[in-house]
């Protein structure tokens, strides 16, 4: 059976979903800047969103800058 793709740390049955319908599913604003995706350590770019879909066993990590200090 196949492993679902992890998804900041947590199993999700997101495979097959492009990064972009993840991020609207997690509610991430992916206009402005900030915003990074990796999967498997690999920065995408922001410009594959819409094209690169998730696979099984892949583990992706959705990562906003904050400002603070």
């Amino acid at each position: 059976m196949p492993e679902h793709p992890i998804v900041n740390g947590e199993p999700r049955p997101v495979a097959g979903w492009t990064l972009e319908a993840l991020l609207d599913d997690l509610g991430v604003a992916t206009t402005g800047r900030g915003l990074a995706v990796a999967i498997d350590g690999e920065v995408v770019p922001r410009s594959a969103w819409s094209s690169r879909r998730v696979e099984d066993g892949e583990r992706v990590e959705v990562l906003a800058a904050m400002q603070g200090g």
